[in-house]
This record gives C-alpha cells, structure tokens and sequence, in this order.
C-alpha cells in the first residue's frame, strides 16, 4: 500500500515526520535509486526501495522493533540527538540502546525532567498533533514565596493547577524559594513565565515530572526506562485525547510520596553530628 514517504520514514524510526520532510527537501531520500525532493511524494515500502539519510527501508529490510521509552533528562542537555554547538544531547544518555530513537515534543536546555522516546512514527505523529492537549504536569522554583492566594488567582488567570509541593531545600521549615507544582498545556507555560516575572516571582528551576499518563517517578536523573505495553496503551489514550489517565495519576502519586520521603532522609542525614 503506497503511503506518504515523511510517513514511512517516521514509522522505520529514522526521524520524526516534521524532520523526514527535511531530509526529503535536501534531497536525503531515494525511492528506487531515485532522488526525491517533493513533499507528498508516496511509496510502498512493501515493493519500493527507500533510502532515507544513509539508511535503508523498505523492500529487503527487517522489520523494525518498536522501542518506547522514558528518560529523565538532566538540566543543560539539549532535547534533541544532535546539537550543532556541541553541547550535551538526549543521545548522551541512551549507551546500551542498539536501536535509534527520537525524542517526542521538546524540553528546554535548562529544565530537567520527563522526555518521552520512540521509534514508532505513528505515535509521535498522533502526540504532536494533540500536543497542545496534553497535560503535562511540573515542579517550578520561584523567586520568592506566593501565598494561597496568589496560587488560585495566577490559576484561575490563565487557566491552570497549582499549589504548594513539600520544600525539598527547606532549612527549619522555610524555605528561601517555594517549589510548586503546576499541570497545565504545553501552550500556557509562556504565559506561567510572563505572570510570574510581572508578579516579581520569576521561574529559577522547572523540572517535568508528568507527560500524559507518564511520569519520571522512581527514575533517576541521566537514566533511562522501557516502558511496558501497559503504559504504552495508557499514553496511546492520553495522547489520543480520551481521559482515562488512572495509571499516571496513580504513578505521579507514588512519585510524590516517594520524593517526600527522600527529602526527610536527606534532612536527617544533614542534622546527624559527623
């Protein structure tokens, strides 16, 4: 069956869709020894021979394992595989994975956190297009500490979810700067930064720790998880629009219980005589 080649490209794991078409425009892609520089182009993988940057899908190919995983990335690396400037990237974490991935959506350079990966074209393709619509859930460090109320106006202002989260570097209860956890759409985290530099507390740390139905519970900083079918499943349904994120709630729970418990260790552990 013929289909579109940004399609194929991104189903074989070779790139996303949106970076398929840039390989097909710079002229990276032959269909049967042809070079093809046309968006919309189609092929059948099952007759054609498609080359696309050095790599080969299509007629005489194995088929590709679908890999699908989580990765904590620290601050400072860039969300990509690649980076022009040489700084660390996303591939700088992945030794022991044979298979190439791509990372779905963006985390900036500064933020630490949850980056979805995969090989499965479809899946990215379908996330990207309700991106938008997926909640995502971070803790952000402000300048500063905001009060009940300013957390129900800033909410209620730009329509998002926020409150209080257990201070992680508190000393005697207080913290100097208060964390809080925020879900909200990709769209409105712009906006977060705008409020809250206009209220004079400005954004200083942002750590992902949700993306759908997935959470980076349990994972540590610079490693990363296979997920499971089960959450594989979980994540096609969020990612699709439906609402039954169960799993992830129940995760981001254990996440947030787990991380409380890890801060009072550590601040047992300072206050102990050495």
């Amino acid at each position: 069956m013929q289909e579109r080649l940004q399609k194929i490209i991104g189903r074989a794991g070779i790139a996303s869709r949106r970076h398929a078409e840039q390989l097909i425009l710079s002229g990276q892609v032959r269909v049967n020894g042809v070079v093809v520089r046309e968006l919309g182009t189609k092929a059948d993988p099952a007759t054609d021979r498609i080359v696309a940057a050095g790599r080969t899908v299509g007629v005489g190919t194995a088929a590709q394992r679908n890999i699908y995983l989580a990765l904590h990335k620290p601050p400072e690396v860039v969300s990509a595989m690649a980076d022009p400037e040489g700084r660390k990237t996303l591939r700088n974490y992945l030794r022991g994975l044979p298979e190439r991935v791509f990372p779905v959506g963006n985390l900036e350079y500064a933020a630490s956190g949850l980056v979805f990966m995969t090989n499965d074209g479809d899946l990215a393709a379908e996330m990207l297009k309700n991106w938008a619509q997926i909640e995502q859930v971070y803790h952000v460090k402000v300048k500063g500490m905001l009060t009940l109320g300013d957390l129900d106006r800033l909410g209620k202002e730009i329509g998002l979810k926020m409150k209080t989260v257990r201070q992680p570097d508190a000393s005697r209860g207080r913290a100097a700067n208060f964390w809080y956890e925020v879900r909200m759409r990709d769209s409105k985290k712009d906006e977060l930064r705008r409020l809250l530099m206009k209220e004079m507390h400005p954004v200083e740390k942002l750590m992902r720790i949700g993306l759908g139905s997935l959470t980076v519970e349990g994972l540590p900083r610079g490693r990363y998880r296979l997920l499971p079918e089960k959450e594989v499943a979980a994540l096609r349904m969020s990612a699709s629009g439906k609402k039954d994120e169960g799993l992830g709630q129940e995760r981001r729970k254990a996440f947030t219980q787990s991380s409380e418990r890890n801060q009072v260790s550590r601040r047992r552990e300072a206050k102990k005589p050495r």
